[in-house]
């Protein structure tokens, strides 16, 4: 009798597990269904981008021609090859970071590390000089003859010889308190303007200036430049900044609070003087003739687990609905937090795990929280860590990040994040309008993240729209676009880089398993 009842359990379970799975193969299997409503609008795009700091400028400075005119290529470049593959990822943001003079102070700066230290534009006398941060300058100059459409400068910490410490960092632990002489205020503004005012004249004209960032953590490690703030702090400089602005007649709008986390945003998260940002400087009572309407923030910490990912967005646009015609914009990412599916920051990563977990998160910045820009933190990374787009080693298997021979010359590297990233910032311009898609997916919303997210922008001036879609699943996907005529398809994935592919306009598409794909065309008639 117990061997009669043990093989009916493995009957029953053999049974089960087939149906399983053929429940599992029907789910999949059949066809996405999307559909494109125009008429319903999101946020319009302003852009998106990545920033200079620190390492452009010993690339710009001293790296060979060649190596570094294909890496302003691939950064920039808006043009298509003869075959009609993009040459690069049309960045229409890009970050100047404005030093505080810890290079100058070398060793004495207490940052060991000579690639997250900073020249300064001005010295202790009050003089200035236009030469400092050369190689930041090149790339500057190249993104502005690529045709980028909007430059931002921002700073991390007053110039060293005004901060309280005389140090790029905060060495005092007083929470919130800005490493900041209080007779520097106006000083440090003016300097930042003074900034913007050369450059206008050398007819590079910054759209928008950051003059605080995260200022909710402490900066007391001496590992790069940095100052906590209290809101009332960012709100003195930005009133100071606006006057310098409207004194100089500038067109420059000041944007803040690339807060350290978007749940300071929103709530205190445990920093009552530097929390609830959106309604400190966004309710009626404060009133700026030059701040624009945005607020900023930083998507760190809160992309695990996947239910967090998605909260905190959902969290964040409820507070963002109770105020009128606030922008939002992610405007600092790279993988820190630890998870499951990359592990952390540590260990670069060039392949798609990492460009499918930030293809993710802009998904998520982009339909839940309606961020109008998007901005990645170092476009160029000389560290064994996942913060860059373009990689950069010496070839040496012993000695792959040598940071002295690196400061002249190396081998670059593609990541799959830079492509996958162009999926995005390629093909969605400025102006465009995220649109409504919808379709018959009858998963979770947590479900769709582990499987296929997709989201759609109108071009108003071509009535082109653009769709993104994301499979981060192991299988290949099926769909079909209900009222869309497919014009062009670019797909990044383990053997694909941005690469157009050929497509059969009436067959249904398919999206490859761990690959982001946009896809182009019009309103079906």
């Amino acid at each position: 009798m117990k061997i009669k009842f043990y093989k009916h359990n493995i009957v029953y379970i053999f049974t089960s597990i087939t149906f399983f799975f053929a429940v599992k193969t029907n789910l999949y299997s059949q066809t996405l269904e999307i559909v494109i409503n125009p008429n319903k609008n999101f946020q319009k795009i302003k852009g998106f981008g990545a920033s200079d700091a620190w390492r452009c400028q010993f690339v710009g400075l001293n790296w060979p021609d060649e190596k570094k005119e294909k890496m302003a290529e691939l950064l920039f470049s808006q043009e298509l090859d003869d075959e009609g593959n993009p040459k690069g990822i049309g960045l229409s943001f890009w970050r100047f970071y404005i030093g505080a003079g810890t290079s100058e102070q070398r060793k004495n700066s207490d940052i060991k590390n000579e690639w997250r230290r900073a020249e300064s534009f001005v010295d202790a006398d009050g003089n200035y000089d236009w030469s400092k941060q050369k190689g930041q300058q090149w790339f500057l100059e190249k993104a502005k003859s690529y045709g980028v459409e909007n430059f931002l400068a921002f700073s991390i910490s007053a110039p060293v010889h005004w901060t309280l410490n005389g140090k790029g960092y905060n060495s005092d632990l007083k929470s919130g308190r800005i490493n900041l002489r209080k007779d520097k205020f106006d000083d440090y503004a003016s300097f930042m303007v003074q900034f913007l005012k050369y450059f206008d004249t050398q007819g590079i004209s910054f759209d928008y200036l950051s003059p605080i960032n995260e200022p909710q953590w402490e900066w007391e490690k001496k590992t790069q430049e940095g100052t906590p703030a209290t809101n009332k702090n960012v709100l003195e400089i930005t009133k100071l900044v606006n006057n310098y602005i409207e004194k100089n007649d500038l067109s420059t709008q000041i944007v803040i609070t690339e807060a350290a986390d978007l749940r300071f945003l929103y709530s205190n998260h445990g920093k009552s003087s530097r929390g609830n940002q959106i309604d400190y400087f966004f309710n009626d009572n404060v009133n700026i003739k030059n701040l624009d309407r945005t607020i900023t923030g930083h998507s760190y910490f809160t992309t695990w687990p996947v239910e967090n990912l998605i909260a905190v967005r959902q969290n964040l646009n409820k507070e963002l609905n109770k105020y009128p015609n606030l922008d939002y914009w992610q405007s600092e990412f790279c993988i820190l937090e630890k998870n499951d599916d990359v592990n952390g920051g540590p260990k670069r990563d060039l392949g798609m795990a990492t460009a499918l977990y930030v293809a993710r998160v802009m998904h998520a910045d982009l339909t839940l929280a309606n961020a109008s820009s998007w901005q990645w933190w170092t476009a160029i990374t000389n560290a064994n860590y996942k913060d860059g787009l373009i990689y950069l080693d010496t070839g040496n298997k012993d000695d792959m990040y040598n940071l002295n021979s690196l400061k002249f010359d190396g081998n670059f590297h593609e990541s799959k994040l830079l492509w996958a990233f162009g999926n995005y910032s390629k093909f969605i311009r400025p102006g465009m309008i995220r649109v409504e898609t919808s379709s018959n997916n009858k998963l979770s919303l947590k479900e769709q993240y582990q499987n296929v997210m997709h989201s759609t922008y109108l071009n108003p001036k071509t009535s082109e729209l653009t769709t993104v879609v994301i499979n981060y699943s192991d299988e290949d996907e099926k769909i079909n676009f209900k009222n869309l005529n497919i014009d062009k398809m670019y797909v990044t994935s383990s053997d694909k880089n941005l690469e157009k592919v050929s497509i059969n306009k009436n067959d249904d598409l398919v999206i490859k398993a761990k690959s982001v794909n946009t896809i182009i065309g019009y309103l079906k008639k």
